[in-house]
């Protein structure tokens, strides 16, 4: 890496700082208008990842005046989107249509599929999946129509239907692109973030593209940089008429003449909602390798604005590591593929195997095994698998990085990891011994462990794995037999697990629309929301479906609030 780039990230480093810095208190009701605005416009977006950038350029290229509101500096501003994988969905235009509606139906809310005991959100999945349909198939086009250098690249797993067994599964011809604008893409443990826009992939690809499709627009997106927002304003009638937002320590005002959306992201470093929502011990037994933007400020401002809340404890998520890092006294989480790699399996704190590993990884049961992690032990009144701790050895620990190194917090500069792991053992994260016996009884000492690792157990259980291995056969837990490879070169290691991802999923309650709802189901007028802050793969996901969603929402919603009628004066 060399010193240019080296500078940038260790600024970027800064952002969580920055962020820190930005969160407010969030009002517990909606302002009222003040006297004079300092700024009018036709909309405002809240938030300027993903979800910001497409809704702010269909708005733009719909007629509208735009301002974006956006909590970090521009020169540290990192988003899920930046930092992600940047796969985004494009089911091929000759599949079924209607299959595809199908399909997209039964990941949102799953009423179409026989078995499924309740929708997750029957009332709203239909014109959701109708969108869907009409969008995805138009996703790399819509990318190259911003910027035609944009390429999407094939990436392996994701080319099909996650979800087989799904309502039109087969008929639809899913497919899923990899963001980049190298013929070659790059890995995931190559850097892009820094790099000039034709070297990047994943992720900062996909913001590039976007990020010049906000530019085309000219002054009809203006960018307001370090502005968080902390409140909606209403006007007697109880319509969403602006914003208010910090500047400098200065209140701004914006008046929005059409409407207001929300795109702030979820609440994964706000450790009141944590609490509130996620399963098990919020904020110890969790940690997100997404930004630490991510506060939760849209949530509380809809809330303080009278919306409604919709299947809030939802989260893309599996078992990941917990750095020693923080943020708000959270725990920062890396991206572990190297769960389930051969010489490696997963224990909970007793030491016993509970699942094949390659669900950890594989799609697309990686984005909510954190149902696993966080089970509840009804005689113990414990959750025994929080943390999980994946043993491995020397086999292991030498042939590669264990997190991913190009994307992900690490590739942003938010937390540190060597590629040869020895930094994550020197910090003492990774627990190292020359036996299993003796790692055992080191996990046994950490403190989330509470002293309850057995050590006869992690033996035998280590043994039996061995034996699975050898006979290329795992009669317990049906692991992929290509990834069981003997943990049986020592010295032997120990990394703990905990239930983490990308992102919250719940949030807002919203309607076919996008439209912000109250408890009771009526719309919030002129208020709308699209992205992470309430996404609507609330059922399953499909690995890019977050991006995805960016696209399809950020299209029709942008469209929708550029023709409304004018607040009238």
């Amino acid at each position: 890496m060399d010193t240019s780039r080296r500078s940038f990230l260790k600024g970027a480093a800064g952002a969580a700082a920055a962020a820190a810095a930005t969160t407010l208190a969030i009002p517990a009701e909606a302002a009222r208008a003040p006297k004079k605005w300092d700024i009018k416009t036709d909309v405002v977006v809240v938030g300027f990842g993903g979800a910001g950038a497409t809704t702010a350029i269909s708005a733009a290229r719909s007629g509208a005046q735009v301002v974006v509101l956006e909590k970090n500096p521009e020169n540290r501003h990192i988003s899920n989107t930046r930092m992600s994988g940047g796969i985004f969905h494009c089911p091929f235009k000759d599949g079924d249509p209607k299959a595809l509606e199908d399909y997209a139906q039964a990941m949102m809310s799953g009423e179409n599929i026989p078995w499924k005991e309740e929708g997750e959100i029957p009332e709203y999945s239909k014109p959701l999946a109708k969108l869907w349909a009409e969008y995805t198939p138009k996703n790399l086009e819509f990318m190259q129509s911003l910027d035609p250098a944009f390429i999407g690249g094939s990436q392996p797993g994701f080319n099909k239907a996650s979800f087989g067994n799904f309502p039109g599964a087969k008929e639809c011809k899913y497919n899923a692109y990899r963001a980049t604008y190298q013929k070659r893409m790059k890995s995931f443990n190559d850097v892009s973030y820094g790099c000039p826009k034709e070297e990047t992939s994943s992720g900062e690809a996909f913001w590039q593209c976007l990020a010049t499709g906000v530019k085309k627009e000219g002054k009809k997106i203006r960018v307001l940089w370090e502005t968080p927002a902390y409140q909606l304003v209403k006007n007697p009638k109880g319509e969403v008429i602006g914003v208010l937002a910090k500047k400098g320590g200065k209140t701004v005002s914006v008046m929005a003449r059409k409407a207001v959306v929300l795109c702030s992201g979820g609440y994964e470093y706000n450790k009141a909602m944590r609490e509130a929502f996620l399963e098990g011990p919020g904020v110890t037994g969790w940690a997100f390798y997404g930004t630490t933007s991510n506060t939760g400020d849209g949530i509380a401002m809809g809330m303080a604005a009278g919306a409604g809340l919709q299947k809030a404890g939802k989260s893309a998520a599996r078992i990941i590591v917990p750095t020693l890092d923080k943020f708000n006294g959270m725990r920062i989480g890396s991206i572990t593929p190297s769960v389930g790699s051969p010489h490696s399996f997963v224990v909970d704190n007793f030491g016993n195997r509970y699942e094949a590993e390659t669900k950890v990884t594989d799609n697309p049961s990686r984005y909510f095994f954190y149902k696993a992690a966080v089970q509840f032990n009804i005689s113990t009144l414990s959750y025994p698998r929080t943390p999980s701790w994946m043993i491995f050895d020397d086999q292991l620990f030498k042939s590669k990085p264990l997190v991913a190194l190009g994307i992900s917090v690490v590739g942003f500069g938010l937390t540190k990891w060597s590629k040869d792991n020895t930094s994550a053992l020197n910090s003492g994260l990774i627990l190292k011994a020359d036996t299993i016996a003796e790692l055992a009884e080191k996990i046994k000492k950490v403190e989330e462990n509470k002293g309850r690792m057995v050590t006869e157990n992690l033996v035998k259980a280590t043994e039996r794995f061995n034996k699975f291995c050898d006979e290329k056969k795992d009669e317990d837990f049906g692991r992929r037999p290509v990834t069981l490879g003997k943990v049986e070169k020592g010295p032997f290691y120990a990394m703990p697990l905990v239930a983490g991802g990308p992102n919250t999923k719940g949030g807002l309650l919203f309607d076919g629309r996008h439209r912000v709802l109250t408890w009771e189901g009526k719309p919030i007028p002129r208020l709308y929301l699209v992205g992470e802050i309430s996404s609507v793969m609330k059922f399953v996901y499909q690995g890019g479906g977050n991006l995805t969603e960016c696209l399809v929402y950020g299209q029709s919603v942008g469209k929708e609030v550029a023709k409304l009628p004018n607040l009238k004066a």
